[in-house]
């Protein structure tokens, strides 16, 4: 069975009681041509064809070359996030997933104007929910002796560190929703969402799972630019898709949610397991050295809160989801 319709069923089989939620809907989805809004829209119309649920999606791009196959339940309005025309009719769900990826200073503009434009699109058609596509990244450093992170943290990045302008952006973007709220009774729902390994991940970005994979299945060296310490976590897209979903439907207004897995692999780890699932004996190079006494840096969530509260887990393990990107990048007819 081709990776993509095992993943799509996977995605159903873990998502009943959440579809009834979108019968008849229409839903406005931003970043839908992206990593997140792939998956979203792939979900999207298996979910709409098995449930037979009649609901329509419409979604803001910049380019109508968008990649992605047709399908009558989904449309394309072009426009900039920051100042896109809003479409006609009345929406019942948003869902906010784009996100920027250029210098500081536009990227900051771009994601608080951008999240502002779309609540107040989402105000204005009269939308009973709206999920934001937030990030970790709003927690700033995470000390390296926190395992997890959790909602409750009150970390924060460092305002005068131009790197910070992702985290900062996105905790404006989270003031923003939770006023709206406040003020308009759009009911906000928060994934704050980590880090991810999956079908249509890009394999040439700043991603290492993404970098690892790519020059295993060529059969380069994988190497490490820092000093492999770091901790990260990865959750399959499949499940990410999941957990999304059941999060804009049963998630509590105002809450945020932690996205990702608990399960920490450091960096070096990660290309070792790589290897040993993909291309055995392929070899690593660790470009950098550990600073004797420091403590390796950590980038992973505690979920209990959408473990508890909405029975989220993660099923798919690092080693299957490793095997599964592969396979779909190995048949580029999906």
């Amino acid at each position: 069975m081709p990776t993509l319709e095992r993943d799509l069923q996977h995605v159903l089989a873990h998502t009943h009681g959440v579809w009834d939620e979108f019968s008849g809907a229409s839903i406005f989805i931003t970043g839908g041509t992206g990593f997140f809004g792939k998956w979203l829209l792939e979900s999207f119309i298996a979910a709409n064809q098995r449930h037979r649920l009649n609901a329509r999606a419409v979604v803001l791009t910049r380019d109508a070359t968008h990649g992605i196959s047709s399908n009558p339940a989904i449309s394309f309005h072009t426009g900039d996030i920051r100042s896109f025309e809003f479409p006609e009719g009345s929406f019942s769900h948003v869902i906010h997933a784009a996100t920027p990826s250029t210098g500081p200073a536009e990227m900051l503009d771009t994601i608080i104007q951008g999240t502002r434009r779309v609540l107040d699109f989402a105000r204005c058609c009269s939308a009973k929910k709206l999920l934001f596509c937030s990030s970790g990244a709003v927690y700033g450093r995470q000390p390296p002796t926190l395992d997890r992170v959790p909602e409750d943290y009150n970390g924060a990045p460092d305002c005068l560190d131009p790197r910070s302008a992702y985290g900062e952006g996105k905790r404006a973007a989270e003031l923003l929703c939770a006023a709206y709220e406040r003020d308009h009774g759009i009911q906000v729902k928060i994934a704050r969402c980590f880090a991810f390994l999956g079908p249509h991940l890009p394999l040439d970005a700043h991603f290492a799972a993404g970098n690892f994979l790519r020059d295993a299945m060529s059969g380069q060296p994988i190497c490490i630019q820092g000093d492999g310490t770091p901790y990260r976590s990865y959750l399959y897209t499949a499940d990410l898709m999941i957990w999304l979903w059941t999060i804009l439907a049963k998630g509590e207004a105002g809450r945020a949610y932690n996205v990702g897995s608990e399960v920490a692999i450091n960096i070096a780890s990660l290309a070792t397991t790589m290897v040993d699932v993909l291309a055995p004996g392929t070899p690593i190079q660790v470009m950098g050295a550990p600073v004797p006494g420091r403590l390796p840096e950590r980038y992973v969530p505690c979920t209990a809160r959408a473990r508890s509260e909405l029975k989220l887990e993660q099923y798919i393990d690092l080693a299957d989801a490793i095997r599964r990107t592969a396979d779909w990048y190995r048949q580029p007819s999906e």
